[in-house]
């Protein structure tokens, strides 16, 4: 049974009041229970893993004298990953020198030599894994070499798009 309600004849009109303390407030057991839900009803998930890595992390690539060390550190992380058979994708990147930027500004196609913006950390490459849930994605995640120096973000990958009709 629904019931019409008629609109009040002279509309209140509302102030949104400020609460300038709920913006500071996390509520972590939201984002949880959100993705806890999705959890349920697609079952295990798919997490791109991006590794970022501080600039001078990233040159030991190349360094003669940190080389070995750099490589033997992704090369156990990466043997332990595809043991657990958990990576579906993943590749490392060329440095950040090789990159091209592309931009459409006005119509206009820019094209820029190397990565757009310069920051701290670069992106060093990136892995896609299936796992049950987030906080195993997190544990692969602070496992990798790029953790302890840089950064490892965690994200949920899309579903595939259904073929168009």
């Amino acid at each position: 049974m629904s019931i019409a309600h008629e609109p009040a004849a002279h509309p209140v009109e509302r102030t949104a009041v400020r609460r300038p303390w709920r913006a500071a407030v996390r509520r972590p057991w939201r984002a949880a229970a959100r993705r806890e839900k999705l959890r349920q009803e697609t079952g295990p998930m798919q997490y791109m893993l991006v590794f970022r890595e501080e600039e001078e992390f990233l040159s030991a690539r190349t360094d003669p004298e940190r080389s070995s060390a750099y490589w033997g550190a992704w090369g156990a992380y990466i043997a332990a990953i595809n043991e657990a058979g958990v990576v579906v994708k993943g590749d490392g990147l060329q440095p950040p020198h090789t990159a091209t930027t592309v931009r459409l500004r006005d119509g206009r196609r820019e094209v820029q030599d190397g990565p757009y913006a310069d920051t701290k950390e670069q992106l060093g490459g990136y892995l896609v894994v299936d796992v049950p849930t987030l906080d195993a994605a997190i544990d692969w995640a602070a496992r990798a070499p790029a953790a302890s120096a840089g950064s490892v973000e965690v994200r949920p990958v899309l579903p595939p798009m259904a073929p168009p009709a």
